[in-house]
């Protein structure tokens, strides 16, 4: 990374940006890379920058300054340089230097100059716009547009019109165009390998600077800065690289990767150079310049979507407190703060702010601009978006536009910049689909509406076509228009638009049409449209009419050949016949004179890339056919035949005569020729040059005579072996066909793609072959034509001049490329020299189209990067240009002609298509006419069977013929069920889906409308009367029946009661449980105990340990009766009451009456508080909504359980009746007519009252169906099939109810016959069995006369019986009706609640979520109070704890005290020395060293603070007593006393260390306390004011509540409130109570009189009973006083002072004295043992003592003896010298030293002896402590004696 420059000296004066200010002090860093050599210091300029390179420096001859020392020549002095004389001079770029731009940018390559000028082609205008390009929209001047079309810029005045071109440099396209904020320059990033970005000046155009070495391949963006001295860059693929240039000095500031996928934008922020953002594919990231330890860089924070789905960013803005705001891809907007989004902004409702992407977002005067691809403007107010902030969990904010405007539905917004238009709010607008729109956003009352001011082509251009006559062209492409162009004046004319997109196109010959009005069009559905073009201005003008158009379209006739989007069309030389090829692999055929009359198709091996029809040169009418799958055909023109249309069964040609070309790849073939010509031609120059060689050695060896000369070798040795030839290869995948054209009859040429690209192939079609299959056919070239650099590059299309002499080739990279071709050279033989040049973008810029005018004098091209440019034809002829074409005159009667209808339905049949679906049409009619045929003879043929079989039937039984007689042959009915099984099992099959898609529709209709039922409607009928009664038609329960959620107080109770049962209770229960634990360890203890053989010690202790036992027990049980005592007298205690003592019944009483009594507020009243348990939520609203329903469900159900029990009564009593007029018929046929009844007439069953059987049906019923369905689908039209469709099915439900019930009806009847029947067999009489008529006897007649009584009395019983029947089920439905009207009564009112409860619940649910928030603060603030209450609780406690341990720690130090005074005694010398020991604050080294450092660093300080009070204290006490010391027992002073000391002073350290450490923590837990009592201050007055704002939400819900109606219906009688006797018109002040309440408060003021007689008088004998008790607590106060007084002589009299006669029951026994009694008899009996060992161990060591000093005496004496002999003999010696001189008078010096010695020896031993003797003494005590022998050493260790 290449850091910044210093500032140029020469603009040193000048003030920078902040970022060159803090950017100025950093030196360039020059790479390992770089290709200069020069090295340079800090401070140093650079001469030449990184990337500037010395062959731009010779381009640079036109600049105003060149560089210094620069090569190239220039127009002035060269700026002076002062020479240093150790430090190089940095090179730098004068502000007046420019690049010389015709040397910079690319021109044409030409191959020969002499043969074609270099600028062959001229551009002479550009139609076309790169409208999806990203920010190709920018403005210079309020008239000047900037945009990038392929590989030029165009400027445009769209005042004029005007066009302006800037050729790119690289020749490789133009990648992204930024703008300076002065509008002085602008930027132009290329595409091509290391792409350079030009500035260029404005309005000059002049080349000011180049930046090299940004980017690997392209740029995708630029931007300057706010102060235009920075330019940023982002690359495209493969590098992403974004770079910071200082671009003034052409200089790389910074550069690091931006991303690792595409990035769409790079820009700087407004307000701070520092900061910069990209976007792109799924990311946005965050940049910011920031100095680091190697220098300033450029750190990255990429976007975190988080729960965000990731989006493509497109469009963003930079806010400036350095929030960014984005789009997104579904429309919303994300506000970046940081990394992360802070808020999603939406529209209300959930909309989203653009139905689309967010393609651009701009600042503008304190407003928020968005542009989106659903074509509005939206204006949103910035202080909203600025402060805006997540609200709840989902992330979405909502808000509303200030303004909007929507430019079309069409219209898809890409870019936008403003116009410096003073005055006006005028913006332009960059639409993807293809247009450039002036938007005015001032949203005034003269705001002008959207204007489009220019409209192009969006996306690749299909295909362009020329006028045959004059100077005029059309287009195409899948944007679904038609646009035709005065390319000579360089307008456009006119577009069409349709539904479908174009991909072919063609102008009619003249021989069409004789003025060239015509242009053919096909589209992606198959269609072919014929377009009339006329001149608008030759019509009849109508009035009214505001503006004529220059041209118009006219659609003159549309047919659709083809199901796939049509690719070729050709007309024939003559103009005779259309020929139109697609991509589903057909050529078809049409008669042009005949309207376009359908000829005929053929099928082709491939889909279709070219028709062309063989020129006039030849002899034949041939239509060469090119396939993109490498197959060409060659067809002969069809001939045209006059056929009756209606007797086309297919337009398919039959016999059609093809030949076929199947190309296969020889290009491995021509490489391996190639390189065989190569070899032999270099074989040939190697024979050539040794034939030289041998030539010039034979002249020398002439030159020098007979001499021989050594030749040279003639070959040579070990040549180098060829290396192979390249293989054979073949492409897996054959090459596709791009285009190709004819060359002579039966020949033609093709360029292909892919591997085979770089050639032209020549092929010959071979001879016809009848039945010959394509797919095995594999034909190849005879001859080829190499193409210069088009390996990678092949020739997309090709077309020639009218002469023949130029060829014009569309390149797939968008380049032109021009042969110069020789007259008549249809071989191509002339085929080398050529004018190239890059044209469209070189990425995606391919061209589709190209072709020449009518005279050659322009040349036209369209490629798929949208562009169209027309150029001029270098012709030697001077033709005059701007010529305006003119526009072919409309056809007489033109503008009365009705248009066709147009084809606009993708899915519509093709012409071929809807022939065979018109012929399968009348072959199915035919076989359906042929099939009724057969039926009516089938149907004639059983009517004549069934008659036989009733003449059958009338035949005497012996002469009938069986069923199975007239079965012919059973195989044939065997044969015949079998194949009718077979047909239904195939039909079965076939209907698999349709029956399970029925059935599933089926299912659905009847979970939509069935299943939520739970009953339907029942009407019920009465028999004798109109009357009626129906049933509920009830649904399922509704939700709120079963919902049930906790409410909010419900959870608030839940948590309190947590936290009272999670409070003492569980600490106690932690405390019992440790307890037993200890008791466990003890009694597992206890039984670990093993037992062994006791000796008389053990005994000993034993019987002490039993007998303190005793004695413990004693004192527990006095302990037990005492603790007992004290639990009488607490439980006594705590029953007593306190002085403000209130009974908890009474509290309760009065919390009751003044929550239920008292003052009764009005719920509307401004000071109505809600009491807790009217406090209503959605939560209790929908549980009494669903007790509603569920109340009013369980009502309805019981009625309809009655309605169907009357339902079923009402078909029993119609059976019974059935039954009983059936009996009654039988009655009536035994006696006369005359005396007949009238039969009373059976109820009817209606379908109302059996709803259920609607669902019942037979295949009768469904073959009815089927004939209506069928029916009506013949009757209804297209357009009014629903409603057709639902008047049909409801008439046929009609027919199948009433034929379903029908037959229920039948079956009910034939029920009722068979009941009817067997009923009737017991009262039928047996029929007498038939005899002649005779004449009845007497008895006879008495008989039949008693039978007629019998049957008369049947008949009125039966009839009575009828009308019974009826008459009662009349009047159970009257009385069940009656009830039911006071259920739907009840029902409405239920209703009407139902509604008020329904929009409470929606009010309340509105209410729900803010009152959840303020109640969950409630809850928290109370629950954080009471953790805080409940830590102050605890703190206290542990205070109190804290006090008490201090309290005994200082008991204890008093003890210690007391205790070491007492074993002082009194008189005792040393008693101050000792206290003063004992007092003494010393420094001790501290117990818990190996605690962590962190306590030690906690605790330096406390301890440096008592060090120092001690050495203070220390201090004092020595300035009392300089010559103390404590490490030494005074003489005289008991040692014991001594040591007590020092051990008491260890312990009273303990203890005031113990008492530090106490302190301290009490002193923590206050600041702790304190600490926690503000913060619960704190949380109380939040806790207030939150319950406070809930309060006021409740009341607000109470307000919103009463203002909802209520529906409450009322009588007359129940009004009481009147006025002057009337009821008031207004009742609005009035009450509504129910009776009950009412009489419930009458009734309360009666008891509450009574209540308060009761409660006077019971206070009364209160007030009594309490003076009497208060007299005797007065005696009882008395009599304790006298006991007490009493107790407390007895105590002086007995113990002398009084004591705590508890303290002494439980003080009798002192655990801890008795075992320390037994601890000193155990350990009395150990030392007891021990001191007899040590007395042992005495006695033997006394007699070693005595044994030694015995030996050591002896030796004393032996030393005596010789002592007293040297004596005398030191005497002789001394006399004998004192002869001899008086030198030797006294006593010599080694004498004197070896008395000394045996001195010290003889003191030594003795002070052994009685050193030992002390410790034997000390041996023999109990306690006494044994130091040490005093043994000073000696000077001088002893030397043996010599004898």
């Amino acid at each position: 990374m290449k850091e910044p420059d210093d500032q140029d000296t020469s603009d040193g004066g000048r003030s920078g940006s902040r970022n060159e200010g803090k950017l100025a002090h950093k030196s360039i860093l020059k790479s390992s890379q770089d290709t200069t050599a020069d090295s340079y210091t800090d401070g140093e300029e650079s001469y030449l920058g990184d990337d500037l390179d010395l062959d731009d420096m010779d381009e640079s001859s036109h600049s105003s300054q060149e560089y210094v020392q620069a090569p190239a020549p220039s127009q002035e002095p060269p700026v002076e340089v002062k020479e240093e004389p150790e430090a190089d001079v940095k090179k730098v770029l004068s502000e007046t230097f420019y690049y010389d731009y015709p040397e910079l940018v690319s021109i044409p390559y030409v191959s020969s100059e002499e043969r074609i000028p270099l600028y062959f082609l001229t551009l002479n205008h550009s139609f076309g716009y790169d409208c999806r390009k990203r920010a190709n929209l920018q403005l210079l001047d309020s008239n000047t547009l900037l945009y990038v079309a392929g590989n030029q810029m165009v400027l445009l005045d769209f005042k004029d019109k005007t066009q302006i071109y800037l050729q790119s440099s690289s020749g490789q396209g133009i990648g992204a165009i930024g703008v300076h904020p002065k509008k002085t320059y602008f930027a132009v990033a290329e595409k091509g390998s290391f792409p350079k970005i030009i500035i260029y000046e404005y309005p000059s155009l002049k080349p000011y600077r180049i930046l090299r070495d940004g980017a690997e391949k392209a740029y995708a963006y630029v931007d300057f800065n706010n102060e235009g001295n920075l330019l940023a860059s982002v690359g495209c693929h493969p590098d992403y690289t974004i770079t910071i240039w200082g671009w003034k000095e052409e200089q790389p500031i910074l550069r690091t990767k931006a991303f690792s996928q595409d990035v769409f934008k790079v820009t700087f922020n407004p307000d701070n150079d520092e900061q910069l953002t990209t976007s792109g594919s799924g990311h946005i990231k965050f940049w910011e310049m920031a100095f680091t330890f190697t220098g300033l860089k450029l750190q990255g924070s990429l976007g975190r979507f988080g729960k965000t789905s990731t989006s493509d960013i497109e469009g963003y803005a930079e806010l400036p407190d350095g929030k960014v705001l984005s789009g997104s891809e579904w429309g919303n907007l994300l506000l970046w703060e940081g990394s992360l989004i802070k808020v999603e902004l939406c529209r209300t409702g959930m909309k989203s702010c653009h139905s689309g992407s967010i393609n651009q977002i701009m600042l503008d005067e304190g407003e928020v601009i968005t542009a989106g691809s659903d074509g509005s403007v939206r204006i949103w107010d910035f202080e909203t978006i600025d402060t805006a902030d997540v609200i709840d969990d989902t992330g979405l904010l909502e808000i509303e536009p200030i303004n909007e405007l929507h430019i079309d539905k069409s219209v898809n917004l890409f870019s936008m910049i403003k116009m410096n238009e003073v005055g006006n709010n005028f913006w332009l607008a960059q639409d993807a689909n293809g247009a450039i729109w002036k938007l005015d956003l001032s949203f005034s009352n003269i705001t002008q509406d959207p204007e489009c001011l220019f409209s192009f082509h969006s996306g690749p251009i299909a295909a362009l076509a020329v006028s045959p006559l004059t100077y005029l062209m059309a287009t195409t492409a899948m944007d679904c228009s038609v646009r035709v162009y005065d390319f000579s004046s360089k307008n456009p004319l006119v577009h069409m638009k349709f539904k479908q997109g174009g991909t072919s196109l063609i102008w009619a010959p003249r021989s069409v049409s004789v003025s060239a009005s015509q242009i053919v069009v096909g589209f992606q559905d198959g269609v072919v449209r014929v377009l009339e073009l006329f001149d608008p201005k030759g019509l009849t003008v109508y009035a009214g009419r505001k503006k004529i158009p220059d041209a118009e379209l006219h659609l003159k006739y549309v047919f659709k050949p083809h199901t796939d989007e049509v690719t070729a069309l050709a007309y024939e030389r003559d103009g005779d016949i259309l020929a139109t090829g697609s991509e589903d692999k057909t050529v078809f055929f049409f008669d042009v004179e005949k309207e376009y009359k359908p000829i005929g198709f053929f099928n082709t091996p491939g889909p279709i890339c070219q028709l062309m029809w063989s020129p006039a040169s030849h002899p034949e009418k041939t239509l060469l056919i090119i396939c993109e799958n490498g197959y060409i055909l060659e067809s002969l023109c069809p001939t045209i035949k006059d056929v009756d249309d209606q007797n086309v069964i297919t337009f398919a040609i039959p016999n059609v005569f093809l030949r076929c070309f199947h190309f296969t790849s020889v290009k491995s073939k021509i490489l391996r020729f190639l390189e065989v010509q190569r070899r032999e031609q270099q074989k040939m120059l190697k024979e050539k040059e040794k034939l030289e060689r041998r030539m010039k050695l034979a002249e020398e060896r002439e030159a020098f005579g007979e001499e021989e000369i050594p030749e040279e070798e003639t070959s040579e040795e070990g040549e180098e072996e060829e290396p192979p030839l390249p293989e054979i290869f073949m492409p897996p995948t054959p090459s596709p066909i791009l285009c190709g054209f004819y060359s002579e009859p039966g020949k033609f040429w093709v360029s292909l793609g892919n591997y085979d690209a770089g050639f032209l192939y020549h092929c010959q079609f071979p001879s016809y072959l009848h039945n010959s299959d394509f797919q095995k056919q594999e034909n190849e070239p005879f001859d080829f034509r190499v193409l210069e650099n088009t390996e990678d590059n092949p020739i997309r299309n090709i077309t020639f001049s009218n002469d023949q002499t130029m060829m014009f080739c569309g390149m797939t990279n968008g380049a032109i490329r021009v042969y110069v071709l020789s007259e008549n050279d249809p071989f191509l033989v002339s085929l080398q020299h050529y004018w190239h040049f890059n044209v469209h973008d070189n990425n995606y810029g391919s061209i589709k189209s190209i072709t020449s005018s009518f005279d050659d004098q322009y040349l036209l091209t369209a490629g798929e990067d949208g562009n169209i440019f027309v150029f001029d034809i270098f012709s030697e002829f001077i033709v005059p240009k701007g010529i305006k074409a003119k526009v072919p005159s409309p056809r007489f009667g033109i503008e009365s002609e009705a248009a066709p209808e147009d084809i606009e339905d993708p899915k519509a049949y093709s012409i071929e298509n809807a022939r065979k679906k018109r012929e399968h049409d009348k072959l199915m009619k035919k076989v359906e006419e042929l099939k009724a045929h057969k039926r009516e003879q089938i149907k004639i043929l059983r009517n004549e069977f069934w008659k036989l079989l009733e003449l059958n039937k009338e035949l005497p039984a012996h002469m009938q013929f069986q069923r199975t007689d007239f079965n012919i042959d059973a195989k044939i009915h065997a044969e015949i069920h079998k194949k009718t099984s077979l047909k239904i099992e195939q039909v079965e099959k076939e209907l698999a889906w349709e029956k399970q898609k029925h059935e599933l529709g089926l299912k659905k209709l009847q979970d939509r409308f069935r299943e939520p039922l739970e009953s339907d409607t029942i009407v019920v009928y009465a028999t004798q009367s109109d009357h009626q009664i129906a049933s509920y038609r009830l649904v399922k329960p509704s939700k709120y029946s079963k919902l049930k959620r906790p409410s909010q107080s419900e959870r608030r109770q839940s948590k309190m009661e947590r936290l009272e049962k999670e409070g003492p209770g569980k600490k106690e229960s932690q405390r019992d449980t440790g307890g037993s634990i200890s008791l466990q360890e003890e009694s597992v203890l206890e039984k670990g105990k093993k037992f062994r053989p006791r000796t008389l010690s053990e005994i000993m202790v034993e019987n002490q340990i039993e007998k303190t036992k005793k004695l413990i027990q004693q004192a527990e049980r006095a302990q037990f009766k005492i603790l007992q005592r004290k639990k009488e007298w607490e439980e006594l205690y705590k029953s007593k009451p306190d002085d403000d003592y209130e009974d908890p019944k009474d509290v309760q009483a009065i919390k009751e009456a003044q929550t239920y009594m008292g003052d009764f507020n009005l719920k509307t009243a401004p000071d109505y508080k809600i009491p807790e348990h009217m406090r209503i939520n959605a939560a209790k609203k929908e549980e009494e909504l669903g007790y509603l329903d569920t109340m009013a469900h369980g009502k309805k159900r019981y009625m309809n359980k009655c309605i169907l029990s009357l339902r079923d009564l009402k078909l029993a009593v119609i059976e019974e009746i059935q039954c009983l007029v059936q009996e009654l018929k039988n009655i009536q046929s035994s006696i006369p007519a005359s005396k007949h009844m009238p039969i009373p007439q059976v109820p009817q069953i209606y379908p109302e009252e059996v709803p259920e059987r609607r669902f019942q049906y037979d295949e009768e019923t469904l073959l009815r169906f089927q004939r209506k369905q069928k029916k009506r689908q013949d009757k209804s039209s297209s357009k009014q099939s629903g409603t057709g469709s639902g008047g049909s099915a409801g008439g046929g439900l009609v027919g199948f109810l009433k034929l379903s019930s029908g037959k229920e009806g039948d079956l009910t009847t034939r029920d009722s016959l068979s009941r009817s029947s067997k009923a009737s067999a017991l009262l039928e009489l047996p029929k007498p069995v038939e005899f002649e008529k005779a004449e009845p006897s007497d008895a006879e007649l008495e008989i039949m006369k008693r039978d007629e009584v019998k049957h008369l009395y049947m008949q009125q019983f039966l009839c009575n019986r009828i009308n019974e029947l009826t008459v009662t089920f009349d009047a159970e439905l009257h009385l069940l009706r009656h009830q039911k009207l006071k259920l739907d009564t009840k029902m409405k009112l239920s209703d009407l609640h139902h509604l008020t409860l329904f929009q409470e619940m929606l009010l309340l649910k509105n209410f729900e979520k803010q009152e959840n928030i303020l109640q969950e603060r409630v809850n928290s603030l109370d629950k954080e109070e009471q953790d805080m209450q409940w830590k102050i609780n605890e703190t206290l406690k542990e205070m109190e704890e804290k006090k008490n341990e201090i309290t005994k720690l200082q008991d204890q130090e008093k003890a210690l005290y007391a205790g070491f005074q007492a074993a002082l005694g009194e008189n005792n010398k040393f008693a101050n020395f000792l206290m003063k020991v004992l007092k003494k604050k010393i420094k001790r080294a501290k117990k818990k060293e190996v605690e962590g450092d962190a306590d030690e660093d906690e605790e330096s300080e406390e301890s440096s603070e008592e060090e120092s009070s001690l050495e203070s204290d220390e201090d004092a006490s020595g300035s009392e007593d300089d010559v103390f010391d404590d490490s030494i027992c005074p003489t005289n002073c008991d040692v014991s006393l001594f040591e007590l000391a020092l051990q008491l002073r260890e312990k009273r350290l303990d203890i005031e260390e113990a008492l530090v450490e106490e302190k301290k923590i009490v002193d923590n837990l206050k600041k702790e306390y304190d600490t926690i009592s503000k913060k619960v201050k704190v949380v109380a007055t939040n806790l207030n004011a939150a319950e406070e704002a809930l309060e006021a939400y409740q009341r607000e819900k109470q307000q919103r509540l009463n203002e909802l109606l209520v529906v409450i219906p009322l009588k007359l009688h129940q009004i009481e409130y009147m006025e002057f006797g009337e009821v008031p018109e207004d009742l609005s002040g009035t009450l509504v109570f129910s009776n009950h309440s009412l009489d419930r408060l009458q009734e309360r003021i009666v008891q509450l009189q009574e209540e308060n007689a009761k409660q006077q008088k019971l206070n009364k004998e209160c007030r009594e009973r309490r003076k009497l008790l208060i007299r005797e607590k007065r005696e009882m106060a008395k009599t304790i006083s006298k006991m007490e007084e009493t107790v407390r002589e007895l105590m002086i009299s007995k113990f002398g002072r009084v004591i705590d006669l508890e303290a002494l029951q439980t003080l009798s026994v002192n655990t801890t004295l008795e075992e320390l009694k037994i601890k000193k008899l155990r350990k009395e009996l150990s030392n007891a043992k021990e001191l007899r060992m040590w007395e042992e161990k005495i006695a033997q060591v006394r007699w070693d003592l005595m044994m030694k000093t015995k030996e050591h005496t002896k030796k004393l004496h032996q030393m005596n003896d010789l002592c007293l002999e040297k004596k005398k003999l030191d005497s002789r010696l001394n006399t004998l010298q004192n002869q001899q001189g008086n030198a030797f008078q006294g006593l010599r010096k080694a004498d004197i030293v070896a008395k000394q010695k045996v001195t010290e020896l003889v003191q030594t031993q003795l002070e052994k002896i009685t050193a030992l003797k002390e410790e034997i003494e000390l041996l023999r005590k109990k306690g006494g402590l044994l130091l040490p022998p005093i043994t000073p050493k000696p000077k001088n260790e002893m030397k043996p004696m010599d004898t």
